[in-house]
């Protein structure tokens, strides 16, 4: 399921199925992308789930000035495409750039905005330029049907090929707050809503300069998620959180995917 096949696939799940993106936050060496790739790869041939392996190559928000940020933009890139190439699945990454569009789409199937970039409009039309499917984080500030303008600016530049992610909203300095009415209202735009379980539990803007979060509620927020009816879920996993060189707080273990994974596909083929 790779390239210009991914969007149509993705759009045209059966009722009682989702799709999953899953990776680590950032591509922090050569060894643990493809370990989680074909940990999550097998579990989802199983369930058949269709997957889109998720890893950022550079990480560009930052809290403080000595966090890590990647292992250079080249090496990353090509580590994703290989990663995409030796399980045959799609890969997803994130822009920041109007310029690291292009670049990035020699590498990668789709393209993503992170939420606090998800009204910058020449950063959309770039992406959408490319020709890859593009998916776009709801912003924390921005209600659901306000994201329907970030998807016109791809659109009109020539590209349907949209995806939304939900990943909460923010109520004070320090926590998010998932309302679901947001993918409500999101699915009404016709195209497929996703939600993030991970960044969703995050508890920003902590005293130290690292981002907290609430893993314990992974499994809550995705299996309401699909209750009410997301068409695919982000999440990202490591099989070592603890050590993991971005966003550990709020991961999901690798070795708790594949139980959560089996219990949202009960659910959803429970409501199908």
């Amino acid at each position: 399921m790779k390239n210009s096949n991914t969007f149509s696939l993705l759009k045209n799940l059966k009722a009682d199925r989702f799709f999953l993106m899953a990776g680590p936050c950032v591509i922090e060496n050569e060894e643990t992308p493809f370990l989680i790739a074909e940990k999550v790869s097998k579990i989802c041939t199983e369930l058949d789930i269709p997957y889109i392996f998720k890893g950022s190559y550079r990480k560009a928000n930052r809290s403080r000035i000595d966090s890590f940020t990647g292992i250079g933009d080249e090496k990353a890139l090509i580590i994703l495409k290989s990663v995409g190439k030796q399980f045959n699945i799609p890969v997803v990454t994130d822009i920041h750039t109007a310029e690291e569009a292009a670049m990035a789409a020699e590498y990668v199937d789709v393209l993503q905005i992170p939420a606090f970039l998800c009204r910058q409009t020449d950063l959309l039309i770039a992406a959408a330029k490319t020709g890859k499917t593009v998916n776009i984080k709801k912003g924390q500030f921005l209600s659901g049907e306000s994201m329907k303008f970030a998807v016109d600016k791809v659109m009109q530049s020539g590209n349907d090929q949209v995806f939304l992610t939900e990943r909460g909203n923010m109520y004070g300095y320090q926590d998010m707050v998932v309302d679901y009415r947001n993918i409500y209202a999101m699915k009404k735009l016709q195209i497929p809503v996703i939600m993030d379980v991970t960044h969703s539990l995050q508890q920003p803007n902590q005293s130290g300069g690292v981002t907290g979060g609430q893993p314990e509620l992974i499994g809550l927020i995705a299996k309401a998620a699909i209750a009410v009816g997301a068409d695919g879920i982000f999440m990202e996993t490591h099989p070592n959180p603890a050590e993991a060189k971005s966003d550990g707080a709020n991961m999901l273990h690798l070795d708790r995917a594949e139980e959560l994974l089996h219990q949202l596909v009960k659910i959803r083929e429970s409501i199908s």
